[in-house]
């Protein structure tokens, strides 16, 4: 037998894991290389800054000032990662191979475009949003130019999420990692080459840190493409044929997810006002622990999450709704357990987990951050819940419903509850938006308000879970699948679907 064909035949083998073998074993180990990309991308976080540290105050600034804005231009790239992902694994477990390889190219090809839209108006309008911001004359011109050199490399960090996407969507979660730790180690390699001048480079300052990012980006494209053209995905010429009807598809699953991101960064902006006015200094300190430790803790859960979305797709794709509907089950189950065991130990030892990140705290900040960590460590289980409960949803494409969940999680509990926090004059005046009479409340309102909206979400996406299950939710999306999947063209080779997470 030739290696492709070995290959197929062993991938048809584990695909059949995904449909018919142990969940909980299966996706725990299509997890385990997720939750590892996750904690290499944080890790990426932390030395960009070390770098860019040794530069001073202000180029630390320039970039942290650049995230809410990246963050953004992030969101709207979602929409062709998740969408790539559900409708490869629905197709895969469909048996449709052809039709998972030309979705591939579909997303990648919407990636490029929505890349090189955003990219584009972000690289021309660089200055003018910087400012927006509230830059200051010292600042201004280093975010606009990071923000500027990085905005070029958004198609290339686009295209890449989507052929990832699809490796994720078969199944193939260490493909999805060694793209990642490709993408994370180039960009980390060049930072002290391009910003200090190292070797034979010139030394670039700020610019150097943005195009060690852009390279980095490139470099996970260009894996993820050998990946993909290769004995991996084997996507050939004859997948390229677009068609209007994969791009609507497409659109109508991810733009959901897209909507969910704005909806919760736009809360986000808001809500540091809200701790800006009612904590000061000290209160933005414990915010911005709080945000940057529970970052770390819900890892698992969104791995998990991304897991068993293709999980659940691969299964509905398959015809197989109740094992659909076990997998989520299991993933609320393993998910919700591993964040009440964080929780547990950030509940129990709050002060090393604050000077874990920030080693000199004291005082007002310390006592804020050990009751904001304390309070948060309570909601850990719920949002373990609600992030495998919405996967579920997602690998039936139901996505709007994860929109919806978030857009009343955020706007009507979260953002109305902190802005108790305010004094009554306050809250009328945050950013022009009205959100709730003010009652002085201070901090602890924002930390209850957190933590209250986790635990309402869970409670609300939970019951409507059930009640969707019991209307066929995963019964539909298996038949509205089976209707529109392709016949394998005839010179597909054998069902390839997975790679083993063990492998």
């Amino acid at each position: 037998m030739t290696v492709v064909g070995k290959r197929a035949a062993r991938m048809s083998d584990r695909r059949a894991a995904i449909v018919e073998g142990s969940i909980p074993r299966t996706l725990v180990g299509l997890a385990l290389p997720l939750v590892a990309q996750n904690v290499v991308r944080v890790a990426q976080q932390v030395i960009d800054t070390f770098w860019l540290g040794r530069l001073g105050e202000t180029a630390v600034a320039a970039v942290g000032l650049t995230i809410p804005v990246l963050g953004v231009c992030f969101a709207l790239l979602v929409t062709p990662f998740v969408g790539t992902q559900i409708l490869v694994s629905q197709r895969v477990g469909a048996d449709d191979d052809a039709g998972a390889r030309r979705m591939v190219v579909h997303g990648f090809v919407l990636a490029l475009l929505v890349g090189a839209l955003v990219g584009g108006a972000v690289f021309l309008g660089a200055g003018p949003i910087v400012r927006l911001l509230g830059a200051g004359p010292d600042v201004a011109p280093l975010a606009a130019l990071y923000l500027a050199v990085v905005a070029l490399g958004l198609p290339l960090a686009g295209a890449s999420d989507a052929v990832e996407a699809g490796f994720v969507g078969r199944g193939d979660s260490r493909a999805s990692l060694w793209i990642n730790v490709t993408t994370v180690a180039v960009n980390v390699v060049l930072d002290p080459f391009l910003i200090f001048g190292w070797w034979i480079f010139p030394g670039l300052g700020v610019r150097g840190a943005a195009l060690a990012t852009v390279g980095g980006y490139a470099a996970g494209l260009a894996l993820a493409l050998v990946l993909a053209l290769g004995p991996r995905m084997t996507l050939a010429r004859r997948h390229l044929s677009l068609t209007v009807a994969d791009f609507r598809d497409l659109l109508s699953v991810g733009a959901p997810i897209t909507g969910r991101q704005v909806v919760s960064q736009s809360v986000r902006v808001l809500l540091v006002g809200v701790v800006a006015i009612a904590g000061g200094a000290a209160g933005l300190a414990a915010y911005t622990i709080g945000a940057r430790v529970a970052s770390v803790a819900v890892l698992p859960s969104r791995g998990l999450g991304q897991a068993a979305q293709s999980m659940v797709g691969q299964n509905v794709g398959a015809d197989r709704p109740d094992r659909a509907r076990r997998t989520t089950r299991v993933g609320v189950a393993i998910g919700a357990g591993a964040l009440a065991v964080l929780g547990a130990v950030q509940w129990l030892v709050p002060v090393p987990v604050a000077r874990l990140f920030v080693p000199n705290l004291s005082g007002d900040g310390l006592a804020l951050t050990v009751q904001y960590l304390t309070i948060l460590a309570y909601g850990y289980p719920a949002i373990g819940a609600v992030d495998l409960l919405l996967a579920g949803f997602n690998g039936a494409s139901r996505t709007r419903t994860s929109f919806v969940a978030d857009l009343l999680k955020y706007w009507t509990v979260r953002l109305p509850v902190a802005a108790l926090a305010l004094p009554a004059t306050a809250s009328a005046s945050l950013l022009g938006v009205t959100v709730a009479p003010g009652l002085d409340l201070g901090m602890p309102a924002v930390f209850w308000a957190v933590t209250g909206s986790n635990v309402v979400a869970a409670v609300g996406v939970a019951a409507y879970y059930a009640h969707a299950v019991r209307g066929g939710l995963f019964a539909d999306a298996a038949a509205d699948v089976g209707s529109t999947a392709s016949e394998p063209a005839d010179d597909e080779p054998a069902a390839d679907a997975t790679v083993d997470p063990t492998d």
